[in-house]
């Protein structure tokens, strides 16, 4: 069992907003708890080396460096990887990795060969694509500053900026260097996604990717919206979503549950200290009486893992797919007074019966993995196999080919076989035949790997025959 392992159909990360929380159930604490400044026995030996350092050390030294690296230590003292200090700019990054929107172009990138290249074609409504850039666009230079060498967050930061103002991007594209000057804009991410089953008319499937702040409305909205084309049962997909705001998950377990059910429940060492219930007041009377199944992995964290517990525990909504992460603590995030703010682990949760799953995980009801490839790694490298290599990175390239038909054999080298099964691939789907890998192979391999996973996927498969026992 691969657990906690992202599986391939989340391997490709967009880079549009680089902070990424590592699996979170976020509050946000109305007051900032500001340190008394007066000297105390705890803190004067902390003051002593602030001021010899100060006085003695051989060089300058800005205090201001020695402080954020106090707060940066203390907060690591505690050895949990979910309390953080952030810095005014990593307070922001945060802060906007779960508003639902940023302010930039909208842009996936990602490197390769020390270089961002455009990974994707930009939305049609985006700055991006109404400046003209388009995929596998190589950017040189933003705003005159090299981007060779230089590390995704940074090159992100440089291009995302306050809505309005321009930002230029010197590309190279093919054998032309150009210059696009582009407005930057609020990008919206969106959290939650819908359809209708292509084999289902009934079966409407709700992916929800984090819990931003608006979640728990669009996930109003998007049930909504498949009711009105059919929907009368749901299949709530909440693989690889690492959590987000609190309030948000509350909001949205209360809509699938009897008022007065219980939600969740917080726990201080071995106390009870306190549980959120289903009721109007959370999901202002809005319903889903309609069946439910609910799918997870090991990338379902946190606040994913207290609606699929919630759902499982107070409704009997069957669970399927495979354990979870097992992320049972709550944070919270305090002001600090300088524009800085500390994510803190205040607490534990539990579920509706009182388990804590820290460690552990919500256990499906119907266990299920993914097909092997699901776990192939990314081929999008800073340096792609060429003909000749033996090695890990080539045997990945020949598993790739040959579970798109392309080989029959498997081997650890780049070899002839591997080079016309390539010249094949890129012959069928219009690509330059060179039997190499290249960027534009490498990401149609990758998109036609992610179509047959879509195909084949066993937990949706295994979800919709669970779903439909229960409508019969």
């Amino acid at each position: 069992m691969k657990e906690n392992t992202v599986p391939f159909h989340r391997h490709i990360i967009s880079l549009i907003c680089v902070a990424i929380i590592s699996g979170g159930v976020v509050q946000m604490l109305n007051k900032p708890k500001l340190i008394d400044q007066t000297e105390n026995d705890e803190l004067a030996k902390v003051h002593t080396l602030f001021q010899n350092i100060q006085e003695d050390y051989y060089e300058s030294v800005d205090p201001d460096v020695l402080i954020e690296g106090a707060l940066q230590g203390m907060t690591e003292a505690l050895d949990d990887p979910y309390t953080s200090y952030f810095n005014q700019e990593d307070s922001e990054a945060f802060s906007e990795t779960l508003s639902g929107q940023f302010e930039g172009i909208g842009a996936t990138l990602m490197l390769q060969n020390d270089l961002p290249v455009i990974a994707e074609q930009p939305a049609p409504e985006s700055p991006a694509a109404q400046s003209g850039l388009q995929m596998d666009d190589q950017i040189l230079r933003v705003d005159g500053k090299e981007t060779k060498g230089e590390s995704l967050t940074e090159i992100v930061s440089w291009i995302r900026g306050e809505q309005g103002t321009t930002v230029t991007l010197t590309i190279q594209r093919e054998a032309a260097v150009l210059d696009v000057e582009v407005t930057r804009n609020v990008i919206a991410i969106e959290s939650v996604y819908g359809s209708i089953d292509a084999q289902h008319s009934a079966v409407g499937k709700i992916e929800i990717a984090t819990f931003s702040e608006n979640t728990a409305a669009e996930l109003q909205a998007m049930i909504e919206k498949l009711r009105k084309a059919g929907a009368t049962s749901f299949v709530l997909d909440l693989r690889g979503n690492p959590g987000g705001y609190l309030d948000q998950v509350e909001r949205m377990a209360s809509m699938f549950l009897a008022d007065g059910d219980v939600i969740v429940q917080f726990g201080l060492k071995e106390e009870i200290v306190g549980e959120v219930r289903a009721s109007s007041e959370l999901d202002q009377g809005f319903k889903v009486t309609e069946p439910v199944v609910v799918l997870v992995d090991g990338g379902s964290a946190s606040a994913s893992e207290i609606l699929a517990a919630a759902l499982q525990e107070s409704a009997g909504v069957p669970v399927v797919g495979m354990q979870t992460f097992g992320k049972g603590t709550v944070q919270g995030v305090q002001s600090l007074d300088d524009q800085s703010e500390i994510k803190l682990t205040i607490q534990k949760w539990l579920t509706p019966k009182g388990n804590w799953l820290n460690e552990v995980g919500v256990t499906p009801d119907n266990v299920v993995d993914f097909p092997e490839y699901a776990y192939y790694s990314s081929l999008l490298q800073d340096k792609f196999v060429v003909l000749g290599d033996t090695s890990e990175k080539a045997q990945e390239l020949n598993q790739f080919l040959e579970v798109l038909g392309y080989m029959d054999d498997v081997e650890d080298t780049f070899n002839e076989n591997t080079q016309a099964a390539l010249s094949l691939f890129q012959e069928e789907n219009e690509l330059t035949v060179t039997g190499a890998l290249d960027l534009a192979t490498a990401v149609k391999l990758e998109e036609q790997l992610r179509a047959k996973l879509r195909e084949n996927d066993p937990m949706y498969l295994k979800a919709i025959e669970v779903l439909l026992e229960r409508t019969n």
